[in-house]
């Protein structure tokens, strides 16, 4: 069988590792080199060009049904709980938790749970709503687990490495957040990214009020290919008398969109978490659809006040 492997940055040291096990079972294997942002992002043009019969994708559960050929390995790593802890000071106020983590510590999530429980805690795991495949689970992109469960909680206990998966549950949420790294052995609420982000997104707004060109992103990548909103945009944004084009390409190019100067704004329909994080790497303002379109109701009530 004729085999690519795929690996996220962090797993990609392991590569040489699988393809020569693989090798060993008479297979010939490839290592995609791209990067890849997730199971989003899978190596399919690669893998058609290669004629292979399969990917290998390692590090993350299925996002979604694709018509090739995909093995998911999800990595799981087995964390030290004792972090668990020094959380106990930090949650002494709060009687009702929720708890969310990645895929990597998903098998933990049991005595994790056990552990509050056992030191006098009501113990909330959500159901993810989206792209996500298990309770508890959050992705960048898929914050249900933690959504859906925000009004029964007084707090929320995110376990795992770094702070890109909390920063989007947290975006979703209104409760304390405490964000436990194992790795760094690290325990600190996060909750001021929230109000950091809010005041970021009022700028994006009122930056992009007088735009009158606006370029509308849609990645060919498989698990964030959103063509029919572009469309939908597009007609919104031309039926209010303003410009639109979509710009398709498979990653973003900041440097790229810079270039594009007829365009007074863009708007994001790839990974949800670009117009989050990507918006200092662009000189004119990025936009999520939601924001979008409080930008036209925002002019719609000033040309109505004008009149």
């Amino acid at each position: 069988m004729r085999i690519l492997l795929q690996f996220p940055e962090g797993l990609k040291q392991k590569a040489l590792e699988h393809a020569a096990a693989l090798e060993k079972e008479g297979h010939e294997v490839f290592i995609s080199a791209s990067q890849t942002f997730g199971a989003c992002d899978l190596a399919i043009d690669e893998a058609k060009a290669l004629k292979a019969d399969k990917i290998v994708h390692f590090g993350h559960n299925e996002f979604h049904k694709t018509d090739f050929n995909v093995e998911y390995v999800p990595y799981r790593i087995d964390a030290q709980l004792g972090i668990l802890r020094d959380t106990l000071k930090y949650l002494k106020a709060f009687s009702k938790i929720g708890i969310v983590t990645t895929v990597q510590h998903i098998h933990q999530l049991g005595e994790i749970q056990d552990f509050y429980e056992g030191n006098g805690k009501e113990v909330h795991i959500g159901k993810p709503y989206g792209f996500a495949k298990e309770r508890g689970q959050v992705l960048g992109c898929d914050i249900g687990s933690a959504a859906s469960i925000d009004k029964e909680v007084e707090a929320f206990v995110y376990f795992g490495g770094g702070i890109f998966h909390p920063i989007g549950a947290l975006l979703s949420t209104t409760k304390p957040f405490l964000a436990a790294d194992p790795f760094n052995n690290r325990v600190e609420f996060i909750d001021r990214y929230r109000e950091q982000e809010r005041k970021r997104q009022r700028g994006r707004i009122a930056a992009a009020l007088s735009a009158k060109a606006f370029g509308i992103l849609v990645s060919t990548k498989n698990g964030q290919h959103n063509i029919e909103l572009a469309r939908l945009l597009k007609g919104v944004i031309e039926s209010k008398g303003m410009k639109a084009a979509i710009l398709v390409s498979n990653s973003i190019d900041f440097e790229a969109l810079d270039n594009m100067l007829e365009f007074d704004a863009f708007v994001n329909t790839a990974c949800p978490r670009i117009a989050i994080d990507d918006n200092a790497r662009i000189r004119r303002p990025l936009l999520s659809a939601n924001e979008l379109m409080d930008v036209i109701r925002i002019r719609a009530c000033g040309e109505e006040g004008r009149r």
